[in-house]
């Protein structure tokens, strides 16, 4: 029996090497050097294959899950929201072919992670934990865009990046979320906006609500919107003017200078185009409509955004999710335009 060692072969490599990755060999198109442009069914999925970082330093733009649906007052489900955002946007490419903008070579764009709970059960301390997430985010510099969860998030956000001055909004939505306690709670996402407004982080005349439909159990649930000084634009009104004249009211009421943060409820949208929602109402915004919208909010003081509500249970079509992830990719485009021009 001969003693002579077989050659090292790429299968019978020494344990020096072995679960190392192989060297890089080159890539025959020059394209795949950047990860962004390779094939989307590789890699591993984070919003918008931005690079995944949880190191705050260097970003300007953070894109953050936030895995939470305690405030949901029937189907829950948007806690699974931020993950299969993620998935679906792998679908997402650089450059918005609408109106141009190539937010990665305007701003450095970096997934951030999640703003998870540790202690999911309590309310209120939950709402704390996001918003002690979202301080050191705003303290780091960073613009932030987030995926929900469900639409209680927003509250938490505020509390975070409007501490010092309260900030205008343009919302688009089913409901208005200014409603009062619930089931014994002043926490949950049909009050957000009511609770923003009395903690002094949301302006009400610079607050448009948009899509608002459905129906009540109380005539005057959304009382407080109007009673506040807020500018509701119910789904008639809008079916009559249309999502170009209602976004140039929404522009002027918000001004140009001040600081404007942007909140997309997927129930929005008519359940045709985001089934997988805690709340859907017919007779909602279309896709298309919600594109024109949000990219006519170019050159407002936008200093953050949401996309809230995405279900992922209620839609396994995966459709809802990739519905979210392009919205969320509207209004990158836009915050990213927004805080160049800050720069100058």
């Amino acid at each position: 029996m001969s003693d002579e060692k077989p050659p090292k072969t790429a299968a019978t490599n020494d344990r020096r090497t072995a679960g190392k990755r192989p060297a890089d060999p080159g890539f025959s198109d020059p394209h795949f050097s950047d990860p962004m442009a390779r094939p989307r069914y590789t890699g591993l999925p984070s919003f918008m294959r931005a690079p995944y970082q949880e190191d705050l330093a260097g970003v300007d733009i953070g894109l953050i899950g936030i895995p939470f649906d305690g405030g949901v007052t029937n189907r829950t489900g948007a806690r699974h929201g931020p993950r299969e955002i993620r998935n679906q946007s792998s679908m997402m490419r650089k450059i918005n072919q609408a109106n141009g903008i190539n937010p990665y070579a305007l701003c450095r764009v970096a997934d951030i992670g999640d703003a998870w709970i540790q202690r999911p059960f309590e309310l209120a301390g939950a709402l704390q934990e996001i918003q002690t997430f979202f301080d050191a985010v705003h303290d780091a510099g960073i613009t932030p865009l987030s995926a929900g969860g469900d639409h209680s998030v927003t509250l938490a956000i505020f509390r975070a990046i409007a501490r010092n001055r309260p900030v205008g909004m343009i919302h688009f939505d089913a409901h208005c979320d200014t409603g009062d306690d619930y089931m014994g709670s002043k926490f949950h996402h049909g009050a957000p906006f009511r609770r923003a407004v009395e903690e002094g982080l949301l302006d009400p005349k610079r607050t448009v609500q948009i899509g608002i439909r459905g129906g009540v159990n109380d005539r005057d649930v959304w009382k407080f919107s109007h009673d506040s000084g807020m500018r509701v634009v119910y789904m008639d009104e809008f079916y009559d003017r249309g999502p170009r004249d209602v976004i140039a009211e929404a522009r002027k009421l918000v001004g140009d200078d001040h600081p404007t943060y942007i909140s997309f409820d997927v129930d929005g949208l008519d359940p045709v185009y985001a089934p997988g929602t805690g709340t859907p109402e017919v007779g909602g915004l279309t896709t298309l409509e919600a594109q024109i919208m949000l990219r006519s909010l170019q050159g407002l003081n936008l200093i953050g955004g949401d996309v809230v509500e995405v279900a992922p249970p209620f839609d396994p079509s995966g459709n809802t999710a990739l519905v979210g992830a392009t919205l969320m990719f509207e209004i990158l485009c836009v915050l990213a335009q927004a805080l160049a021009a800050r720069r100058g």
